[in-house]
């Protein structure tokens, strides 16, 4: 990729040949991190941090690298391992003052176990169709097209049969839930 006279002017500090070095490689570096990170500000300053610590081994080290390209993603990644080992250290940071105490206070038990008993009852009051397609869809996450095959009707029999359990269900607990 650069000449062994490159090379050596990179590592006795011309920028003319870092720059060089750092906007041939630089896309496919701050791609490689933005994939991990899925943040634009993060990937930068890790890709930033990146340059800076690989041109400064360079020059420390006056090592040979024939795939820079290879050798900047090590860099970066083992940034990224640095980071998420602090924050893992560290924790998350909360601000105490934009918590909400009352969204944030601990349920009930007892409530929860009334509303638990209350969905219950209210899907004991279905038919065994509706009920069957409530606890695929809803509470097993099959899709449509998975329910259809299971309950051996087509989709949108299983859709117009899920609308109408729904409307039951909002219908019984519309007056016992406040």
């Amino acid at each position: 990729m650069f000449d062994k006279e490159k090379i050596k002017r990179a590592q006795d500090g011309d920028l003319k040949i870092i720059e060089e070095i750092c906007s041939s490689t630089w896309e496919s570096v701050y791609r490689f991190v933005y994939f991990r990170v899925q943040n634009r500000e993060e990937a930068e300053d890790i890709t930033q941090e990146t340059y800076v610590k690989a041109i400064s081994y360079f020059q420390r080290n006056k090592i040979k690298v024939d795939k820079y390209d290879s050798f900047l993603k090590t860099v970066s990644l083992n940034i990224l391992r640095d980071r998420w080992r602090r924050n893992k250290r560290r924790g998350v940071s909360v601000n105490l003052e934009t918590i909400n105490p009352e969204k944030m206070a601990i349920e009930d038990s007892t409530e929860i176990t009334i509303l638990q008993t209350l969905v219950r009852n209210a899907l004991d009051k279905l038919n065994e169709e509706q009920k069957r397609v409530v606890e695929l869809r809803i509470l097993k996450g099959y899709s449509v097209a998975e329910t259809a095959i299971m309950m051996k009707k087509n989709e949108s029999s299983i859709r117009v049969l899920q609308y109408r359990a729904l409307q039951k269900l909002a219908a019984i607990l519309k007056d016992k839930i406040v």
